[in-house]
């Protein structure tokens, strides 16, 4: 069963899942720890809808093509057609915003990179994008570029996010992706991860933040 996004008061998106759609290198200090260029333009990739499944569920992940790293991220879900959007106009176009997990087959990557390759078999493979419930967006009382967010795995703190710190804001970011390509209802946008990503232990107990909304129990 294709995956179908659910708020946080179990109402059901009347859409199903679309593209998710990822930004690249959206917290400097991030490039860095992977010895990567900041970049000046928003890099974006997409995930297939097939990528996704729910944080309830167990995570499971192609452990024989090598490490699989964890990236803690913000997701927005879009709730309406954007098309060569202004940035002040995108905001009315978000329902949602959750956690993600943009997991990657960094082995993989690393070798597709090398030789000049798409991401898509590090990016894109099944279970590659775990994702919460989403809380309903309020413009009137949620700033998207004021979120706080964690992962702690096995009582340790691996990575702590704020949105004030990514290169490009989100109205930016929704923007930019509709002038080239179209955003539909049901597509989900991931924001960008910051600094502490690792390898995902078998086994480990997950605990996700998005400070003030969300507070999620995951098992890997």
């Amino acid at each position: 069963m294709a995956f179908q996004p659910v708020f946080t008061d179990r109402r059901t998106f009347d859409a199903p899942l679309g593209k998710i759609v990822c930004v690249g290198r959206n917290y400097a200090a991030h490039a860095r720890e992977l010895n990567n260029d900041v970049p000046t333009a928003p890099l974006l990739f997409i995930k297939p809808a097939t990528s996704a499944t729910s944080m309830r569920e167990r995570i499971r992940v192609p452990r024989h093509l090598g490490e699989v790293h964890f990236e803690t991220e913000v997701a927005l879900l879009v709730s309406q057609r954007l098309c060569r959007a202004r940035p002040e106009k995108v905001l009315e176009a978000i329902a949602g915003v959750g956690l993600a997990l943009d997991l990657t087959l960094r082995d993989v990557q690393s070798r597709l990179k090398d030789k000049g390759h798409p991401w898509e078999r590090a990016k894109g493979f099944d279970g590659a994008c775990p994702l919460s419930d989403f809380v309903p967006f309020d413009p009137e009382h949620m700033d998207l570029d004021d979120l706080r967010f964690s992962l702690t795995i096995d009582g340790e703190r691996r990575q702590t996010g704020h949105t004030a710190l990514m290169l490009f804001k989100a109205a930016e970011l929704l923007a930019d992706m509709s002038h080239s390509f179209t955003l539909e209802p049901g597509d989900v946008i991931l924001t960008g991860t910051p600094e502490g990503v690792g390898a995902l232990p078998e086994g480990a107990r997950l605990a996700l933040t998005l400070d003030g909304y969300l507070d999620i129990a995951a098992r890997s």
